[in-house]
């Protein structure tokens, strides 16, 4: 399962880690474990341990979604951004990301905000999306911190600021957005002494306050 993985308001979908055996893993959700009807859903769609097969990918996801399982909600959701074996439908999308995101899943957070950015599957809404870049970048989420970094250089939907697009570039680069250190170090051209000493204040305090996750 794919989805656009760009820097500007789109969708992401993580790396996955090594998905569990197949055999136990239907039993379980068989049995109405959720975590392992998202697995089997994962296992179906990653098409290693079976042949790929997104119709029994989408079946395990939705059962999982329904009962409330924030990846399965997600995953659902990409499945509907793109049209994979679901019609494209980007409210539809929306609705599970929205599901997944109130329940602090950081991948859904970064791609609702990208369709409130966008208006696509929900009404526009700057605000909105400021608030799911900054809840996804909180908990580590590079591409969120590299989006808040542009919003405040380039002034999209936020007044100018170069200090705070200073803060976003270097912890965007904190959390392995590579750009971003060389986006911090161009931008450093263009602040004076102060405006940089209050950038690397803003960055430590964030940096205290917002460790990043342990690996």
């Amino acid at each position: 399962m794919t989805a656009c993985n760009q820097p500007s308001d789109t969708a992401q979908t993580p790396a996955r880690s090594a998905l569990p055996d197949l055999a136990p893993t239907k039993v379980k959700a068989e049995a109405g474990d959720s975590e392992a009807e998202n697995a089997l859903g994962e296992i179906y769609a990653e098409g290693k341990q079976v042949r790929g097969d997104y119709a029994e990918a989408v079946k395990w996801y939705r059962k999982a979604a329904e009962k409330g399982f924030a990846k399965a909600q997600y995953n659902l959701g990409v499945l509907y951004e793109i049209g994979q074996s679901v019609p494209l439908d980007e409210a539809e999308a929306a609705r599970w990301y929205l599901k997944a995101a109130e329940q602090g899943l950081a991948d859904a957070q970064y791609n609702i905000a990208g369709m409130y950015g966008l208006g696509r599957g929900v009404a526009r809404n700057p605000k909105e999306a400021l608030r799911y870049y900054n809840l996804a970048a909180a908990q580590g989420d590079a591409l969120s911190r590299y989006n808040l970094a542009e919003r405040y250089e380039r002034a999209k939907d936020v007044p100018q600021d170069l200090v705070e697009a200073y803060k976003w570039h270097t912890l965007a680069a904190d959390a392995g957005f590579t750009e971003g250190a060389a986006e911090r170090k161009t931008l450093e051209k263009q602040l004076n002494a102060q405006q940089r000493a209050e950038a690397r204040k803003r960055v430590d305090e964030y940096r205290a306050n917002h460790p990043l996750p342990k690996p």
